[in-house]
């Protein structure tokens, strides 16, 4: 019998586009890691506010980013980065944390202190004996993993958008964001070359799910029905 291949699956898509929802039931289905990249920012400018370190403040800034340790837990199948040992919490999704959160992960120096522990999480994977990972974010197909088994990007009009944070009872300031995660100079957020565009605004969670599962499933055969 062949052995089961191990498989990386890139998703990015702006805010409220269904990266979450959908990466998360890929994760069940197919037994990988599910990992949340935009927490791990979120959780980042949490600790950087806390700390009174605005992302204007290079020197500050680099010099805070350097005394953090990360590691990661698991939770059931989703990765949970900790920050010099504590996990994130409520506060991260924030209305602070929300205004806040792309103009930190705008900071060349963010990004790339996250860079190589992002690329980390499929070791991660491989140690806990799961059969690949699902990685969701802004630049996951076209930095972190360029080279992924399957690559989306998951887009849909900025009012519907805004309406799913609102049903979640979430404010998000979905146009601003959009701005500034698409023009950083630093892997912006953009559909990368050769990746399978998905628009969503009038699917359903699980049509969008299907049409992702229908591409993994030539590789690697569900876990779960």
């Amino acid at each position: 019998m062949a052995p089961t291949p191990f498989i990386i699956v890139a998703i990015d898509g702006g805010a409220a586009s269904g990266k979450s929802s959908s990466s998360r039931i890929l994760a069940e289905r197919f037994d990988l890691l599910h990992v949340d990249t935009g927490s791990f920012y979120r959780q980042l400018t949490s600790e950087l506010l806390q700390r009174g370190v605005p992302p204007t403040d290079l020197p500050a800034l680099s010099a805070a980013l350097d005394r953090l340790r990360l590691d990661t837990r698991l939770t059931g199948r989703s990765a949970q980065m900790l920050v010099d040992g504590r996990p994130a919490g409520p506060e991260i999704r924030s209305a602070r944390v929300n205004e806040q959160v792309s103009h930190y992960a705008a900071v060349p120096e963010v990004r790339g202190t996250l860079l190589g522990y992002q690329r980390g999480q499929a070791d991660v994977a491989r140690r806990h004996g799961l059969r690949g990972l699902v990685m969701e974010g802004r630049d996951i197909g076209s930095v972190i993993f360029p080279q992924a088994d399957f690559r989306f990007f998951l887009h849909a009009d900025p009012a519907e958008r805004a309406k799913r944070r609102a049903r979640e009872g979430q404010q998000d300031s979905i146009a601003e964001r959009d701005r500034i995660d698409s023009s950083r100079k630093a892997s912006p957020l953009t559909c990368p070359a050769g990746a399978t565009d998905i628009d969503t605004t009038h699917l359903t969670l699980d049509e969008v799910v299907a049409r992702m599962a229908a591409m993994i499933a030539t590789r690697l055969p569900a876990a779960t029905a």
